[in-house]
């Protein structure tokens, strides 16, 4: 076991390893690992947007947070087809990312939610071959805050510049990572397999047209922080599995985002004014070590209401907080019984005859 693989595993991977381990010094080196990645990734994520928001403006910092995540998401999945096809792909998310959710916000709310859904439906389409490595909830992240933050003009150029830049990044590393992979599947064989019965394909309209309507729901509404509700509603619908636990999953958001905002709300009480700038790092740093779901959404909120306590105050910051997310976990539970009702029961007994 080397120091290097406990650096680039997953929490969960290293905690399982602990449970295990009765070696004194095995289990100090992946306390040690575990520690040392979330100090690196918090400390590289800090450069990258920083670096990247002050050469392309701070208005256009949701960009760098999605090529972030982008980031470290292209080092470990690849598209499941050739490089070739992959690379362009890659470039076409790029652009959608940066035009869709402009226009979305500009257009009649019908039209909206059809450039949301066949966006969203594309981007997933296109990147999750296997959501089990997590592409839907990064990508549905992605799209989720830059629709929170649009911008037009000179802005929007600058952003153009910086999404340039970006898949110049997640390219080459997406391309040195994965280049000999899948050398004789093209993208237009993923085209042609396409079935309304595969349960994946069905989990990618469900979740894109679900992201579709709670994104313009909330532009329509003028809900602030929208976004918000779209992360919350975004992450209930991006579990791709045959029964989803959405019941559990709205509980788990609910008290997550509970614990998270007293968390931040006595942390923002006891650290002197000057120091406010390491609540959002905490949060990110605790991350690292976050294996379940309600303790992720807990470490999720430190950094999004510090930024949102510098334009609404912290109690405003909290009470939107609780707000969103109620409305997010409530219409993607609601969203998704009556998508099963209406289509995916249709769908099921479709598929059982097919089979037959």
């Amino acid at each position: 076991m080397k120091f290097y693989d406990i650096l680039q595993w997953d929490p969960q991977v290293s905690k399982n390893m602990l449970k295990k381990s009765t070696d004194k010094k095995e289990r100090l080196k992946l306390k040690l690992g575990m520690f040392l990645r979330s100090l690196l990734i918090v400390l590289f994520a800090i450069l990258f947007i920083s670096t990247l928001s002050n050469i392309f403006g701070n208005e256009n910092s949701p960009m760098a947070v999605a090529i972030f995540c982008i980031l470290l998401g292209v080092r470990f999945v690849d598209f499941g087809y050739c490089i070739k096809d992959s690379m362009l792909n890659l470039g076409l998310v790029f652009l959608m990312l940066l035009f869709s959710p402009v226009i979305a916000y500009k257009v009649n709310p019908i039209f909206g939610v059809l450039i949301h859904f066949i966006s969203f439906f594309i981007i997933l389409f296109m990147t999750c071959d296997k959501p089990e490595m997590g592409n839907g909830g990064l990508f549905s992240f992605a799209y989720i805050y830059l629709s929170g933050n649009p911008v037009y003009g000179e802005v929007l150029y600058r952003r153009f510049l910086l999404t340039l830049v970006g898949f110049l990044i997640c390219g080459i590393i997406f391309y040195v990572k994965h280049k000999d992979k899948f050398k004789n599947v093209r993208f237009i064989d993923k085209v042609k397999e396409f079935d309304l019965y595969n349960h994946v394909h069905q989990w990618i309209i469900r979740m894109s047209l679900g992201v579709a309507l709670i994104l313009t729901l909330g532009v329509f509404l003028n809900i602030e922080r929208f976004m918000w509700a779209g992360f919350a509603c975004g992450s209930l619908l991006s579990d791709y599995s045959e029964n989803p636990q959405i019941h559990e999953r709205l509980i788990y958001r609910f008290i997550g985002m509970i614990l998270g905002s007293l968390i931040f709300y006595v942390v923002y009480l006891v650290v002197p004014s000057d120091l406010f700038f390491i609540i959002g790092p905490l949060g990110g740093f605790c991350l690292g070590f976050c294996t379940e779901y309600k303790y992720k959404t807990a470490a999720n909120c430190l950094g999004a209401l510090m930024l949102a306590t510098g334009i609404y105050g912290v109690h405003s910051a909290i009470a939107i907080r609780i707000i969103d997310t109620l409305i997010g976990i409530l219409f993607a539970w609601a969203y998704y019984y009556l998508y099963e009702f209406f289509i995916g029961k249709r769908y099921k007994a479709d598929k059982k005859i097919v089979n037959e």
